[in-house]
């Protein structure tokens, strides 16, 4: 058999069954570290419950992501050990195929935090197929309130830990409590949930934006000011309504 003939035979086993985001759909990327919480909280001894290095090696990872894989991606939005990541919505990298973009992006993240970190690390990767831009909206709404959610337990839990209870008696201690009385625990021990920093109760952005830069006319040596894009990091995310008013003008750029 020729190798043609051979080549069409056999590759029909590997696309079959692709799967591709249909036009007109966005496309939002969800990567989560697997494991992480042993590598972070075991083997490298981060801070709990937050740790500023871990945050900038999530942003990190989020910006390799958004200016060197060759997507077109709007935002990027990272908490605790996870980054969902908004394609322009005319994105059509892979031909939109998933077992593309999951592998791709999943690989590439794991790589970046790697060599960052200095050690292994791994994450995986799902794409929500989202609709309506009002859907991308309550995607990033609803992964904001996870991160506060989380936020509040994980320093109800840290704090019952470094007082010496075990796993489970922090566990117990936790559960069945209201986010009220969740918060008098922290306030009672020194904690104001409210005063802590944004990003560590709503996470962090990423999006571009344009600025200017001093340059010169490469053929008349003429100063001039040259118009330039860059990815901004932002820790103090707007909140609630005023969050899906950001959002929104986000999408209209897409």
């Amino acid at each position: 058999m020729k190798f043609d003939e051979l080549d069409d035979k056999m590759r029909v086993f590997e696309t079959a069954h692709d799967l591709c985001v249909l036009p007109g759909l966005h496309m939002v990327a969800r990567l989560d570290g697997r494991g992480f919480t042993r590598l972070t909280k075991e083997v490298h001894r981060f801070e709990a419950p937050f740790d500023a290095r871990f945050r900038d090696l999530m942003l990190a990872t989020a910006e390799h992501l958004m200016t060197d894989c060759g997507f077109n991606v709007v935002y990027g939005y990272i908490q605790s050990d996870e980054i969902s990541l908004l394609f322009a919505l005319g994105e059509n990298g892979f031909g939109r195929k998933l077992r593309k973009l999951h592998s791709v992006l999943s690989g590439e993240a794991s790589a970046k935090f790697s060599l960052l970190l200095g050690a292994m690390a791994v994450f995986d990767c799902r794409v929500s197929q989202l609709p309506t831009a009002g859907h991308v909206v309550d995607y990033y709404r609803w992964r904001n309130e996870d991160a506060h959610r989380n936020a509040l337990n994980a320093h109800g839990y840290w704090l019952l830990r470094k007082q010496g209870k075990s796993v489970g008696e922090a566990t117990a201690a936790l559960s069945g409590l209201s986010v009220a009385e969740k918060n008098e625990l922290l306030f009672q021990n020194g904690v104001n949930f409210n005063d802590l920093p944004l990003w560590q109760k709503r996470g962090a952005g990423l999006y571009w934006e344009e600025f200017d830069r001093p340059a010169e006319n490469p053929r008349t040596g003429e100063q001039v000011v040259a118009r330039r894009r860059r990815v901004r990091r932002d820790l103090e995310l707007p909140m609630k309504d005023d969050y899906s008013s950001f959002l929104d003008r986000l999408l209209t750029r897409t």
